[in-house]
């Protein structure tokens, strides 16, 4: 018998003949990841017309782990047409274990034009990929796994609110391939108290990002409560810390390799995490000067939404007392109902471990449900995380309010 050929076109790999003719008309023509903040990977159409997107993990420097959390691409093919989609490559290792990002709660989105997106259940399948069920009604569908926030989105953010007298933007440090990292203040640096928020420094989390538009948003709204709270405290946020990794459509690491929310307990390299060392050196300027911010916080996403709080070894009770405060605060002004991480929990290097260590800096983490907002009954998406952002401007009065 003569061998049989095999065609490969526009994704699709199958025996030549009319299978493959049939194949091309199921629906998918191609897979668009051309644009900001897109994913890298590859993709086949099997013969049930099943299309298998393989996602690249990331690897981080010197270690076993690796990463994929992050997808977001374009689908182009016959409107009307339903597909299937099963991602892989989620065998992931975080701290040297292995685990998997993906569980039957996780969701993703789609939009018509990469702007307004609706939540799609999947569900997670037995090789530990992850299922998507969609539909081309108009030929072109963009599918992430939440609601992206790219460089542009910050870009046109900074434009918006430039003019405002209350607002300064400060160049502090450029990333490995060269962006320029800023720190944007909101409110008046004699303010009696300063509140630092990083967010995006894995770059597949984009719900911080959504927080801190509301945050900022909301205080200035220039109405007696935005009055007020500028007058408790003055706000510093390093919107996106892993600009590479964004731009790219990255998952978990800067472009050398690097998490940037490890490797807090000691000066960062300035090579290899250049963006930990211009927040690093930024902050130490602003200890020199008096101005040691009050409360630190790092956004991130995951699966649980907890506050990360932890304890060194070092003296606690002042640090426990605030964060219990904190804590509260939330409860009580935003939607935040998910709780605390308790005991002896650690997390050495980390963004809040360091800052309270080597700085002696009120510092958490918080992590934003990337699945459901408990307190809201509800999927998270845009719109919800910046109403939590700007119930946060309440919350923070309210912590620096009640200090004893």
């Amino acid at each position: 018998m003569p061998m049989l050929a095999v065609v490969a076109f526009a994704g699709l790999f199958m025996p030549a003949g009319p299978h493959a003719a049939a194949a091309a008309d199921r629906g998918l023509d191609y897979i668009d990841t051309s644009f900001e903040n897109a994913s890298a990977l590859y993709w086949l159409t099997d013969p049930n017309g099943v299309v298998h997107v393989y996602l690249n993990y990331e690897h981080e420097r010197a270690s076993v782990n690796r990463a994929t959390l992050h997808w977001h691409f374009g689908l182009e093919g016959r409107p009307g047409a339903d597909v299937t989609l099963i991602l892989h490559n989620f065998d992931n290792i975080w701290n040297g274990r292995p685990g998997s990002p993906i569980d039957d709660r996780t969701i993703s989105v789609v939009s018509p034009d990469g702007r307004n997106w609706t939540v799609v259940k999947g569900r997670k399948t037995h090789d530990n990929g992850f299922q998507l069920d969609l539909n081309l009604h108009s030929g072109r569908l963009y599918v992430a796994r939440i609601e992206p926030y790219r460089l542009s989105d910050l870009d046109a953010l900074k434009q918006s609110i430039a003019a405002n007298n209350l607002v300064a933007v400060e160049t502090i440090g450029r990333t490995v391939q060269g962006r320029d990292l800023e720190i944007i203040r909101i409110g008046r640096p004699e303010a009696p108290r300063r509140v630092l928020l990083r967010a995006r420094a894995h770059p597949w989390e984009s719900g911080g990002n959504w927080v801190i538009e509301g945050l900022i948003e909301r205080l200035l709204k220039d109405d007696p409560d935005a009055r007020r709270f500028l007058d408790a405290y003055c706000l510093y946020v390093m919107p996106i810390a892993n600009k590479d990794g964004v731009a790219r459509g990255g998952h978990r690491f800067n472009v050398r390799g690097m998490d940037l929310n490890r490797k807090w307990d000691a000066p960062p390299d300035p090579d290899l995490a250049p963006e930990n060392r211009a927040l690093e050196r930024w902050l130490a300027s602003m200890i020199a000067t008096g101005r040691r911010p009050d409360l630190a916080i790092d956004l991130h996403n995951d699966a649980d939404g907890k506050l990360h709080i932890s304890r060194p070894d070092i003296d606690l009770d002042q640090y426990l007392a605030a964060m219990k405060r904190f804590e509260a605060m939330l409860r009580g002004h935003t939607c935040f109902s998910e709780g605390s991480t308790g005991g002896s929990f650690r997390n050495p290097g980390s963004f809040g471990e360091g800052l309270l260590e080597r700085f002696g800096v009120t510092a958490c983490i918080l992590e934003l449900n990337a699945n459901w907002i408990a307190g809201l009954d509800d999927y998270p998406t845009a719109a919800n995380w910046k109403n939590f952002g700007a119930r946060l401007a309440d919350a923070f009065y309210h912590y620096f309010k009640d200090e004893p």
